[in-house]
């Protein structure tokens, strides 16, 4: 083929280039009778013939050379330039050749293979990008041209939100993968507790399973090391990546049980990993579609989707598993997948993590009475064995009728329970009425805690409202049942519940919006209009700084900051505001509110004095988050 010969001549052309040191140089003349005599010979040429320059000159470059191996290319008609190899060398060179031809020819198929995929992902891939286009645009029409008509704008703008999350997970998807691929992608270090990094997987993927109807689980084993350090942001997509795809592959009623536990040693070579290190071992495994032993050989390689009827209707952009595996070797961890088309999947994952320094443990109430009420079996003797660790004495009831008559009788005797722990299984009533009941009896001081997987945000206010005093989230670790039962009991909360419900009015706060674009600053504004908060607005950094050093100190509350400005861009903008020589300058909270996402940006933001990261698009409920946060 030419493609070959072409690659052939560039391998030969190199191998001269580099192996000239080896190889002597002739340059021959032939005269009108077709005699051949040397016009130039190196120094290599006279060492290989043994012979001096003088002698080659007056030779028979045929009769010298005999003993050598000869090539000789053609200069014009009448010059040739021969190049001279000892015997033997050809033969090495020509194996060489080949062995590098050979590798070229590998290489030349894996790069025509990926241009294939590429060519077949953006044919794929342009039906998944035009559907949330095509619903966005029509919704928008629709929605203009029934402005009037309330209940119809709300479900166009409900189907847009849900069109724009799903456009935009396919650009993170491509986009990560091309930091990925250019070497661009870098891994965060910082502290990070499993616990939380659990509750938010679960929070996050539960209600995808739940829409389909889903036996969703999350199991916590053998717990080592709780605080770890490593890129949690990563780690994160990595497991959400992989529990994501779960349920969108399994059907409706399908089952899907995630694991979490620590091992001491490195799974595959048996070695102690060191006090250290601890290796965090994830599995997760379902009942859905499976797949084929030969798409299973293909997973990994980016751009790749299962091509079955079925999966094809999901959509999709066939980089997730790519993403996985590549973070994961950064992370020096490990994926494995087995899989059976039609019965289901089961994927796992170690990671080694650093342990994190242990801390002081808030005090708890050791030698009190913990009343549990409607929790689950399992958690029931997970919270006991804890509780019975740390010295405290734990009472299981069943009923809510149960709970309201022993803590009757209890403030009747004066041995009220420290606090009470509250499951979501009460046949009888809702928990929140419950909760109302409890509170009304023992006084909204009592700490009552909701031990629940779902949601916190989602059942915050009418939970307060009931009083519940904290959320323990599930799957249950020890370190946050503790933590919240010691905060809640060593310290006196008198007003906490009025300065829960108070910190909902934000009309005594200002805060300032830096964004140059327009029609961002106003969607911006409005949201932030919303909660009743005080927006004042500034076009790029430097009229950000102008704004803070002519406000008295303790006028902003907070700042959002835009990043990529003119005049002046967010991070000098930051470092400015943090250098001015007053009392407020270093205590503001500055959130940086920018579509630059990545770990370096979130990195660059903090180094600048921000203390949070805000990626665009704007989520309202994410905006709420952090003024509760931060004005609370």
């Amino acid at each position: 083929m030419p493609g070959q010969k072409d690659t052939g001549q560039k391998v030969s052309d190199m191998e001269n280039r580099d192996s000239r040191e080896f190889k002597g140089y002739l340059i021959t003349e032939t005269d009108k009778e077709g005699k051949k005599r040397i016009l130039y010979a190196d120094d290599r040429a006279c060492e290989m013939t043994g012979l001096s320059v003088q002698i080659l000159l007056m030779s028979d470059p045929v009769k010298v050379t005999g003993s050598l191996e000869t090539e000789s290319v053609a200069l014009n008609d009448d010059h040739e330039l021969w190049v001279l190899n000892r015997a033997g060398s050809r033969r090495q060179k020509m194996a060489e050749l080949e062995r590098m031809n050979e590798a070229l020819e590998d290489a030349l198929k894996a790069a025509e293979a990926a241009n294939e995929a590429k060519s077949s992902f953006l044919s794929n891939m342009s039906h998944d990008i035009r559907t949330p286009m095509n619903a966005i645009m029509g919704m928008t029409s629709i929605a203009i041209s029934h402005i009037d008509e309330k209940v119809r704008v709300q479900d166009c703008l409900k189907k847009i939100q849900s069109a724009s999350s799903h456009l935009m997970g396919l650009v993170n998807d491509v986009l990560d993968m091309s930091r990925i691929e250019s070497g661009r992608m870098t891994l965060n270090e910082e502290v990070f507790s499993l616990a939380d990094l659990v509750h938010d997987i679960s929070v996050i993927t539960s209600p995808q399973a739940s829409r389909k109807k889903q036996d969703f689980s999350i199991e916590i084993g053998q717990i080592l090391r709780e605080n770890l350090i490593g890129d949690v942001l990563h780690l994160r997509q990595i497991l959400v990546n992989i529990i994501g795809n779960a349920v969108k592959y399994t059907g409706e009623n399908g089952k899907i049980c995630v694991c979490f536990t620590q091992l001491e040693k490195d799974p595959f070579e048996e070695r102690e990993s060191g006090p250290d290190t601890v290796w965090l071992d994830f599995s997760c495994e379902d009942n859905g579609i499976g797949m084929s032993p030969e798409f299973l050989e293909r997973i990994f390689d980016p751009f790749e989707r299962e091509g079955n009827t079925t999966a094809s209707r999901i959509e999709g952009t066939g980089l997730g598993m790519a993403i996985v595996k590549s973070l994961l070797e950064r992370m020096g961890g490990r994926v494995q997948v087995t899989s059976r088309e039609g019965e289901g999947s089961r994927f796992t994952v170690q990671i080694p993590f650093s342990v994190a320094p242990v801390h002081e443990s808030m005090a708890l109430p050791v030698g009190e009475t913990v009343l549990a009420s409607g929790l689950p079996d399992e958690v029931a003797v997970q919270c006991g064995a804890w509780l019975k660790e740390e010295g405290m004495k734990p009472v299981f009831l069943k009923t809510g009728l149960e709970t309201v008559t022993w803590l009757t009788e209890a403030q009747y005797e004066n041995r009220m329970p420290c606090a009470l722990l509250l499951g979501q299984e009460f046949a009888e009533m809702p928990v929140l009425e419950l909760a109302a009941h409890v509170s009304q009896l023992a006084g909204r001081d009592f700490p009552v805690l909701l031990v629940s997987g779902e949601d916190w945000a989602q059942k915050e206010y009418r939970a307060k409202r009931a009083g519940v005093s904290a959320f323990v989230p599930c799957p249950l670790f020890k370190s946050r049942l503790l933590g919240i039962l010691g905060e809640m009991t060593v310290k006196k909360r008198e007003r906490s519940h009025e300065d829960v419900r108070k910190s909902r009015d934000y009309s005594r706060y200002h805060v300032m919006l830096v964004e140059d674009n327009e029609l961002n600053q106003e969607i911006a504004t409005e949201l932030l209009s919303l909660t009743g908060v005080q927006v004042e607005t500034a076009g790029d950094g430097a009229r950000a700084v102008e704004l803070f050093e002519a406000s008295p100190e303790g006028h902003f509350d907070l700042i959002f900051m835009d990043i990529q400005m003119p005049v002046m861009d967010g991070y000098e903008a930051a470092k400015r505001i943090r250098a001015m020589q007053r009392e407020d300058a270093g205590r503001v909270w500055i959130v940086a509110m920018t579509a630059n996402a990545f770990v370096e940006d979130i990195r660059r933001s903090r180094e600048a004095g921000m203390n949070e990261h805000f990626s665009k698009p704007v989520d309202p409920e994410r905006l709420n988050e952090i003024l509760y946060r931060r004005l609370n």
